[in-house]
């Protein structure tokens, strides 16, 4: 993923079944949060990376811009498949292949003479997250129970962001002394630990044998892609050719396409239709999309301007780094205000906040220093997100029937991802420019990712109920 921070409800997903205690539950713990930390690392890092990718390869905005999103487009359109594969065909199963997939494609970026041959391997790596996080969940939901679920829900959340956290920073080091391509190769002996624990610790279980949605995976895979392809071309370039306008077109009939096979498969969908009966389901979706989108833009387009500014990748990384530890202090006890008062207020005024935090990011100037020019608006961002993470994972929750938790905590962390991956591929206007113009640039995007975020605190506003009405369908 493209922010330093879990999406939603990754976590929720921890809680689908009531599970059993495992044989080894350290290890099977273990097992999981290193697979785990592959996709979290991951997306992080490469932010910090693009310039130098860039002066590597000799890669042009639209590189750039690709160089995130291949990686996004497979994992936002096949999450949820990934899930349901690990379902049919066992989940320990699943994840291990995922695992290999991921480090395969890992040494392909590492040695990748061109920037098609990185982006090529990027989107095999998205594929093989898409594998690996929905069942490195799912292993998690299946093996404890009671307390025991609760310490492992915490322990993978607490290093998952720690892991979000040094990601960039560690990033922005292994750049300086080694390159670029260090940060790929640094998956091998994580994945690798993975994968000989998860062989030797974590349960076989069989698959339940239900038949996969590929027709719905194949419609939304190629619809976001030439969605994506589309709005990269038209924000590099300018124009809305005929190459645009039909890439548009074909991908918006691919989407509608597919929202019609997903209600011919009713319940047996990737995403069945029926939740979007609940008026809050949608508008937690629309929440997620906004908000989430603006957030990725800023975390692609923040370290890239920092380091055109005369920062090194390390210390680019290290300006991001206030921003995962605001929202992990502040998040636990904005939670427990949010258990007692509802998900309305602070899923509206977490937003709003978040939206005046960009805002402040429009007076950015790299030159004035970090402190006076960056670190506000970043904080009072984190502080905005903080207010909505925990609140939108049990609103979402909360808004459907317990026979959909499972599907729509994975649609909702799919939707924060495809935010992500559309607003990356809006934002080569800015990084095809540089000097003044760059810096201009950027503050019309912050100015965009505060309308965003402010729209998304409205939406809760809107559709959700206040104290002591409850959203949950029954």
């Amino acid at each position: 993923m493209t922010a330093t921070l879990p999406a939603p409800c990754d976590s929720a997903v921890l809680d689908r079944s009531g599970g059993q205690v495992p044989s080894h539950p350290r290890w099977t713990l273990a097992a999981t949060i290193l697979a785990s930390s592959l996709a979290f690392i991951d997306g992080s890092v490469v932010n910090v990376a693009l310039p130098a990718i860039g002066r590597s390869l000799d890669a042009d905005a639209a590189g750039l811009q690709w160089t995130v999103n291949a990686y996004l487009l497979p994992l936002s359109a096949l999450l949820l498949l990934g899930g349901a594969a690990g379902d049919q065909m066992g989940r320990r199963r699943m994840l291990i292949a995922g695992i290999l997939v991921f480090l395969a494609a890992s040494l392909a970026c590492a040695v990748a003479p061109t920037i098609e041959v990185l982006l090529a391997a990027r989107a095999f790596q998205g594929v093989g997250a898409a594998m690996l996080m929905p069942n490195s969940l799912g292993i998690l939901g299946n093996s404890f129970r009671g307390e025991a679920k609760g310490r492992a829900i915490g322990t993978w959340a607490a290093v998952g962001a720690i892991a979000s956290a040094v990601g960039p920073p560690l990033g922005g080091w292994l750049i300086e002394v080694a390159g670029w391509r260090a940060i790929f190769y640094l998956n091998l002996p994580v994945g690798a630990a993975a994968i000989v624990i998860a062989w030797r610790y974590v349960a076989n279980d069989r698959g339940s044998g239900k038949p996969l949605d590929w027709a719905g995976a194949a419609l939304v895979t190629v619809g976001l892609g030439l969605l994506t392809w589309s709005l990269t071309d038209w924000s590099n370039d300018g124009a809305v050719g005929g190459p645009v306008l039909f890439g548009l077109v074909a991908g918006l009939a691919m989407l509608a396409a597919f929202v019609f096979v997903e209600r011919a498969r009713g319940d047996a969908a990737m995403m069945p239709l029926s939740l979007f009966a609940s008026k809050a389901f949608a508008g937690l979706t629309f929440l997620t999309f906004a908000l989430y989108g603006a957030l990725g833009g800023l975390l692609v387009l923040l370290p890239y301007l920092l380091i055109s500014s005369g920062y090194s990748p390390l210390e680019a990384g290290l300006a991001l780094l206030p921003f995962p530890l605001v929202i992990g202090l502040a998040s636990r006890w904005i939670g427990q205000i949010a258990a007692g008062a509802g998900p309305r207020w602070p899923l509206t005024l977490g937003p709003i906040v978040a939206g005046a935090g960009f805002l402040l990011l429009h007076r950015v100037d790299p030159a004035a220093g970090y402190v006076v020019g960056v670190l506000p608006g970043l904080f009072v961002i984190a502080l905005g997100m903080a207010g909505a993470v925990a609140p939108l994972t049990t609103a979402v929750l909360s808004a459907v029937d317990d026979q959909h938790m499972g599907t729509a905590s994975g649609f909702n962390s799919a939707i924060a991802r495809t935010g992500g991956l559309i607003a990356t591929a809006l934002v080569g206007v800015v990084l095809s420019q540089s000097g003044d113009a760059l810096l201009s640039a950027f503050r019309t995007a912050a100015i965009a990712g505060g309308v965003l975020a402010g729209a998304s605190g409205l939406a809760a506003w809107a559709t959700l109920g206040g104290p002591g009405q409850g959203s949950r369908r029954r």
